[in-house]
């Protein structure tokens, strides 16, 4: 009785993980993108957040980066953009400026076009997130 317990927890700790990880509604990437991203992104991602006009460069319409890229949805460059690798000189800074947050949560790999790219799970909630609200035109 005691094992059979044991065996019951591991299986759920080793398969609950897996499925937060890969099974992702959008819902905590819109929570996150939200709180972290909407004031210069804007809610929906457009690039019209309240502080978007006073930035020296406009922020990207985020529902468009698809298009953008030929149909192909710029995975390891968006992870790397969201965790700060990837530094916009119209930033001035890693994006996000608050991002210890963002890096200081579990890592997991993520395979990409371009190959694995490590990511915290909290960057790959918003991702899921922005790869949700992808569409046509402008």
């Amino acid at each position: 009785m005691r094992y059979g317990r044991i065996l019951v927890l591991c299986g759920l700790a080793l398969f609950g993980g897996q499925a937060q990880g890969q099974g992702s509604d959008g819902m905590a990437g819109e929570a996150l993108f939200f709180r972290y991203c909407a004031t210069c992104h804007g809610e929906k991602g457009r690039g019209d957040g309240p502080t978007a006009t006073v930035l020296s460069v406009k922020p990207p319409d985020l529902g468009l980066l698809r298009e953008a890229n030929a149909g192909t949805f710029p995975t390891a460059r968006i992870l790397r953009r969201i965790d700060g690798r990837d530094v916009l000189v119209s930033h001035g800074s890693p994006m996000p400026i608050y991002g210890a947050f963002l890096d200081g949560q579990q890592v997991v790999p993520v395979e990409t076009d371009t190959g694995t790219v490590m990511a915290s799970r909290p960057v790959l909630e918003i991702l899921h997130w922005l790869q949700s609200i992808q569409r046509t035109g402008g």
